[in-house]
C-alpha cells in the first residue's frame, strides 16, 4: 500500500545555526556598552600618544649635550618647587599615565573578548595593506608595549637588573641621565631593543589615533581622512626621533666626551 506524504514520518533535522549579526547578543543589559569601552580607548590612547610627543621632545635634548639633558631630566623633578614638594609633578604624571594605561589594558581585553565570543566559529574576513596589518598586531604590540615600558622604567628610571653598569639615580638636584643613557646604548644589544619598540610603538600609536575619531562617533570621512594623516606623521616622528638616539650612540655621535 502505497504511503501518502502526508504520513511520512517528519525529518529530523539540526537547526542551522545563524551567523553572528542575526543571533542575539550575549552581553547583559547591565553589562559596560561596547561605545563606551571604545571611547575609553580612544581618549586613554590619545593621551598616551600625547605625552609621547611631549617626551620626545625631552629625549632630543640628548643631542644638546650633557648639561642641556641632564638639566631637562632634573627639571622634571624639580617642577613646580618652591609650591610644590620636589618630584610630585612627575608623580602626578606618572598616576594619571598608569590610571590610563589600567583603563586602556582592560577596556581592549574586554573588546578583544567580546569580538571573539560574537564571532563565534566564523573567521573574520582578512584584509590586505598597511592598516590593515596594523590592526592585527594591535593586541600583540600592546602586550610587548607593556613589558617593554617594565624594561625601560628598570633601564633608566630605576637602573635595576638590565641597567648599565655605574647607573646613577637622578634626583631634583643631580642628575646622571645623559651619562646613563650613552652607557645603555652603547650595548649593542639594549640599543637593538629601543629600535625594535619603538617601531611597534609607532605602529600602535599609528592606527590608534587615526581609530580615535570614529571611536569617539564621528562618522564622516573628511575628519577621519584628517586623523589618518596625523596618525602617520605622529608615528614617523616618534619612530625616527626615538629610535636615532640609540643608533647615535652606536655610531659615536652621541658620546661621552
Amino acid at each position: 500500500m502505497a504511503v501518502s506524504v502526508e504520513d511520512k514520518p517528519p525529518i529530523a533535522r539540526e537547526p542551522a545555526e545563524l551567523p553572528p549579526a542575526l543571533t542575539l547578543s550575549p552581553l547583559t543589559s547591565k553589562a559596560l556598552p561596547n561605545w563606551a569601552l571604545k571611547a575609553c580607548m580612544a581618549i586613554t590612547g590619545t593621551v598616551g600618544a600625547l605625552f609621547l610627543a611631549v617626551h620626545l621632545l625631552g629625549n632630543l635634548k640628548v643631542y644638546l649635550g650633557a648639561d642641556a639633558f641632564n638639566k631637562y631630566a632634573s627639571g622634571l623633578r624639580s617642577f613646580g618647587e618652591p609650591y610644590l614638594p620636589a618630584e610630585s609633578f612627575l608623580w602626578l604624571l606618572r598616576i594619571v599615565l598608569l590610571i590610563c594605561l589600567v583603563v586602556h589594558v582592560i577596556a581592549g581585553i574586554m573588546l578583544w573578548e567580546r569580538s571573539r565570543v560574537a564571532r563565534g566559529k566564523f573567521k573574520a574576513k582578512r584584509t590586505n595593506g598597511l592598516r590593515a596589518w596594523s590592526a592585527t598586531i594591535q593586541p600583540i604590540s600592546g602586550i610587548l608595549i607593556f613589558v617593554f615600558l617594565i624594561f625601560h622604567l628598570a633601564d633608566l628610571t630605576w637602573g635595576k637588573v638590565v641597567a648599565a653598569q655605574g647607573f646613577v639615580e637622578t634626583t631634583a638636584t643631580t642628575s646622571s641621565a645623559y651619562q646613563n643613557l650613552v652607557h645603555d646604548f652603547s650595548r649593542p644589544w639594549s640599543a637593538i631593543i629601543y629600535v625594535i619598540m619603538m617601531i611597534l610603538i609607532a605602529a600602535h600609536v599609528g592606527h590608534g589615533v587615526s581609530t580615535v575619531v570614529h571611536d569617539l562617533g564621528s562618522m564622516g570621512w573628511r575628519w577621519r581622512a584628517v586623523f589618518v594623516v596625523i596618525a602617520g606623521a605622529l608615528a614617523i616622528v616618534i619612530l625616527l626621533g626615538n629610535a636615532s638616539i640609540p643608533i647615535a650612540v652606536l655610531a659615536k655621535v652621541v658620546t661621552l666626551s
